[in-house]
């Protein structure tokens, strides 16, 4: 059985979506890239549970009324990714995972290759973000 990864798309009203840039050190999975913002889904807790335990976490933020964007499979795991439209201050989030965040829009995320495979995601969540919205 595949483990299970979640993340979330924050995206922020100039259509720009939020990364992060993983830590440089060679002990961890791709060591110095960009990366969106999730975690691993631990035992006994849910992709939506995880999501909000991750963001608390590793940037401090109360997560609340977020979708499920997609459930992708892939190679080495099964993504729940989730989004949510939000213009986060990003200067004031103290990062305990990462070296820090940064927007990126459609050509930037398309010029830059993300970890764990994210680039085919982002690419497909700006493809469908103009159809997307809030209840």
């Amino acid at each position: 059985m595949k483990r299970k990864g979640c993340s979330i798309l924050f995206i922020n009203d100039l259509k720009e979506v939020l990364l992060f840039l993983r830590d440089n050190k060679k002990s961890i999975p791709y060591p110095n890239m960009w990366d969106v913002p999730g975690g691993h889904v631990e035992a006994n807790e849910s992709p939506h549970e995880c999501i909000v335990r991750e963001m608390e976490e590793e940037m401090g933020i109360q997560l609340v009324e977020f979708l499920l964007f997609a459930v992708v499979e892939l190679d080495d795991r099964v993504e729940y990714v989730y989004w949510k439209e939000e213009n986060l201050d990003i200067k004031g989030i103290d990062l305990t995972e990462g070296q820090c965040l940064r927007w990126f829009s459609r050509e930037d995320a398309r010029k830059t290759k993300l970890a764990y495979g994210f680039n085919d995601i982002v690419e497909d969540f700006f493809e469908k973000a103009p159809f997307l919205t809030l209840p």
